[in-house]
């Protein structure tokens, strides 16, 4: 399995209100007030909940994060294994961050969950 560098080597936050901390030779950058990130030099506008999701995510780079965790987090809601909620929104989200580029930062964990940059570290 080929690894992804890590996600703070991707996205970098606006010097007035860092989403996340970050690399210097990011090829990323995020505003959490525009919930807008660029990728390449090109803008992404996001929803205020895509980019609550992507935040989430980065916080916790390296890392697989359960459905559970990113909706009690994310939509402050006791999660119901019915739904499909995360599955939807990380779809949404990769749709906007991944378009035009060969390798996706949001990897699907089979039976586990999402993850964003390097390699899962399961518990």
């Amino acid at each position: 399995m080929q690894s992804l560098p890590p996600a703070s080597a991707l996205y970098s936050g606006a010097a007035a209100a860092p989403a996340v901390p970050c690399s210097k030779s990011a090829i990323w950058r995020s505003t959490r007030v525009a919930h807008a990130v660029q990728r390449g030099g090109n803008s992404i506008e996001l929803s205020p909940k895509d980019f609550t999701l992507l935040e989430f995510l980065m916080r916790h780079e390296g890392q697989a994060i359960t459905r559970t965790a990113i909706v009690e987090q994310v939509w402050k809601l006791d999660f119901d294994t019915m739904t499909n909620v995360v599955d939807v929104y990380i779809n949404y989200l990769r749709r906007k961050v991944d378009s035009g580029y060969d390798r996706p930062p949001i990897r699907k964990i089979r039976e586990v969950g999402y993850l964003i940059g390097g390699q899962a570290a399961h518990n």
